[in-house]
């Protein structure tokens, strides 16, 4: 599962997962062209993979668009394999996805992975401006999945061109136990959203493990989490930095979602005693990791340590641009 010349850390492969955000103060234009730099620096840098996430109606990200932005950072790299993490099958008929990410794989062959969510990654208004329909149900996503597939063996009446004959590895996301009871099931990859949703992540290991059925595509399981990594040269820079992940948590939260907003100095007087506690309890997740390269280090053998993971997925939600860089960096001098 991993790509030429990839680096890695403890054997296993290390990848970035990108929300394109926006920064307070900064465009779309601007976000995208940042994704490009930091893609084209991590394929040099000896990343596995770059996936993008299909998110609608958020004002903090740009990769509204996923297939879209795919084409454009395996166009902008050599190496590295670009993929969505994930499309959110829900929003999209299912020869679409085959013809554009079979379009993808033409253009840039074995080097595009299509990652699978069921979540609709909106409010139910911006579902029905994606969909027209609300009648869909988390029931009908194994039948989308499986008529994905089937437009990629050619068992469809329809026929997706491009699309038919290629092998695309798909894979399915989760925060529960739906996809990796499905990914068990079907024989696929599981990438797991640790970062995001950490008390599930050994549940949903061990039910994906212990329920896997070897296919064409995968003959043993393979996981992939998620991990928050903001990787400084020491634990303080790192700290401050890693407030603009806090502060986007707090908005998420309070269900006021905006842009990646600039690190502050004083959470104290910023935040509410209650807001403190929530931060503080955030952080506390083992897939969050902040601090500078020993502190990652450990943060990353504790966490592998944990959960015997075959890749992790870092997420880096940094405000400077640079600063984001210098955290992949920091990451990539870590691995073998």
């Amino acid at each position: 599962m991993t790509s030429n010349k990839a680096k890695t850390f403890h054997h296993i492969p290390l990848s970035v997962l990108d929300l394109s955000p926006i920064n307070e103060g900064s465009n779309p234009g601007e976000s995208l062209a940042n994704s490009t730099d930091l893609a084209q620096h991590v394929d040099k840098w000896g990343f596995n993979r770059y996936w993008l996430a299909e998110h609608h109606n958020m004002p903090g990200i740009a990769s509204s668009a996923t297939s879209v932005l795919i084409g454009h950072i395996a166009g902008a790299t050599n190496r590295i394999r670009v993929g969505s993490g994930g499309v959110m099958l829900p929003n999209h008929a299912s020869l679409v996805i085959a013809e554009q990410f079979g379009t993808l794989e033409t253009l840039y062959p074995g080097r595009i992975d299509l990652g699978l969510g069921r979540a609709p990654g909106s409010d139910q208004a911006t579902a029905f401006a994606l969909r027209r329909t609300l009648n869909m149900s988390v029931e009908d996503f194994p039948l989308q999945v499986e008529e994905l597939q089937g437009y990629f063996a050619g068992t469809e009446r329809v026929h997706a061109v491009p699309g038919e004959g290629l092998d695309i590895p798909i894979w399915l996301l989760g925060s529960s136990d739906f996809s990796a009871q499905l990914s068990a099931h079907k024989g696929l990859p599981f990438s797991f959203a640790s970062h995001f949703s950490p008390n599930y992540t050994i549940p949903a290991l061990h039910l994906y493990r212990e329920r896997f059925q070897p296919s064409k595509s995968l003959e043993k399981p393979y996981a992939m989490l998620g991990v928050n990594v903001i990787a400084a040269d020491t634990d303080e820079e790192a700290q401050y930095l890693a407030t603009s992940h806090q502060q986007q948590f707090l908005n998420i939260r309070n269900g006021r979602p905006a842009k990646l907003q600039p690190p502050i100095e004083d959470t104290k007087n910023a935040w509410s005693e209650m807001e403190q506690a929530a931060v503080a309890s955030s952080m506390e997740s083992p897939a969050t990791i902040v601090g500078g390269p020993e502190t990652v280090k450990r943060g990353l053998e504790s966490f592998l340590e944990q959960t015997k993971a075959d890749e992790f997925i870092i997420s880096s939600q940094i405000f400077d641009h640079q600063a984001r860089l210098h955290s992949y960096e920091v990451i990539s001098d870590l691995m073998d």
